[in-house]
């Protein structure tokens, strides 16, 4: 045997032995998985905030001053808002559930005329439409929407002290990430067989698609359902609190957004006879929805994430199936990578796989 055979056997051995021993340690820090994910996202985001305090204390101090900064900002607000949500979204499901047995809304929708000046411009597509089918499509909205919802929030308070320790956890991971987070991106951008140059590129594009999604959609987001479930609360509707969470969910989505909400709460106030509420309904999202979507986020956010509007849709849409809230954050992040290394495959790496491709 010669040398280099030899050579050959060590170092498939050896990469045996670091991928089991990879694998391993993903098994054994899985059942924290979405805690970790979830703080090296905040921590990112809350990274130009601790070199502001680095600037005049030591990074054990910063450190710590961010993290109860963070806990004023999420924990707080979060204990207080889940309680609410629980008890709205599971009265949401219950009024919708019984929807269907109901006549008032079934009777609401008969007595106007909204029906037949429908069925009369949809009869050009051989479409008809009755108060029984709407009345159906808008419980079964409501119901999945609220169960949903309920679903979230319970699985929260059924377990508070779980959740208090996740939240500490996740605490804990971000003091250390916000003080050795720079050793620990130098040391993956090291072990990785890929560029350095490369490397940085993933890493950029993660942070700029975590900043994006929860400063730029967040923000976005907190205004649209602050704004909206405050409107909700001056025309008198249910549970202005729960709509505004929705509405601030929604505001994640390109597309639809908002608009979700809004266009069949104006159709209902149309319903009702109010007219002028339901028009102003219309005007108001079409003047929150523009500004947040073309002035503000473009603003805050600029043109760092490069990303179709279809499949930033499609990819939080899907993640909110398989991951539940915090799909809003993985669903974009899996896209990020899946293009990100695209993009380096064109570029350093499909000359080798299409050698044809190179010579034109």
């Amino acid at each position: 045997m010669n040398d280099t055979t030899q050579n050959n056997m060590i170092l498939w051995f050896f990469l045996a032995l670091l991928v089991a021993s990879c694998l391993l340690l993903v098994w054994l820090l899985w059942p924290f998985i979405s805690v970790i994910i979830l703080a090296i996202v905040i921590a990112g985001i809350f990274v130009p905030l601790y070199k502001i305090f680095n600037r005049k204390l030591n990074a054990t101090l910063s450190s710590l001053v961010t993290c109860a900064l963070i806990f004023c900002i999420l924990f707080v607000p979060v204990s207080f808002f889940v309680g609410v949500i629980a008890n709205e979204a599971y009265n949401l499901y219950l009024s919708a559930k019984s929807a269907v047995e109901e006549q008032t809304f079934k009777e609401l929708i008969n007595n106007s005329n909204i029906i037949e000046k429908a069925n009369l411009y949809l009869a050009n597509f051989n479409i008809s439409i009755t108060g029984d089918t709407l009345t159906k499509v808008v419980s079964e909205a409501g119901k999945v929407i609220g169960l949903f919802l309920y679903e979230q929030a319970r699985s929260i308070t059924s377990n508070v002290f779980k959740f208090i320790i996740s939240f500490f956890f996740m605490l804990l991971i971000i003091y250390y990430l916000l003080i050795d987070g720079n050793r620990l991106a130098a040391f993956i951008v090291q072990l990785s067989p890929l560029p350095d140059e490369q490397d940085e590129k993933l890493i950029k594009k993660f942070k700029d698609m975590s900043s994006a999604m929860l400063i730029g959609n967040g923000l976005g987001g907190l205004i649209q359902g602050t704004l909206g479930g405050i409107v909700f609360a001056l025309f008198g509707l249910q549970s202005p609190f729960l709509w505004g969470v929705v509405m601030g969910l929604l505001a994640f989505l390109p597309i639809v957004g908002i608009g979700v909400v809004f266009v069949p709460a104006s159709i209902f106030l149309f319903l009702k006879g109010r007219i002028a509420a339901g028009v102003f309904f219309i005007v108001f999202y079409l003047l929150l929805s523009g500004i947040i979507e073309y002035v503000f986020k473009p603003k805050l956010v600029g043109r760092r994430v490069q990303m179709h509007t279809l499949l930033v849709f499609l990819s939080i849409v899907s993640g909110l199936k398989l991951f539940g809230i915090l799909g809003i954050i993985y669903g974009p992040l899996i896209v990020t990578a899946f293009l990100t290394l695209t993009d380096i495959y064109k570029s350093n790496y499909r000359k080798y796989v299409e050698p044809e491709h190179s010579k034109r």
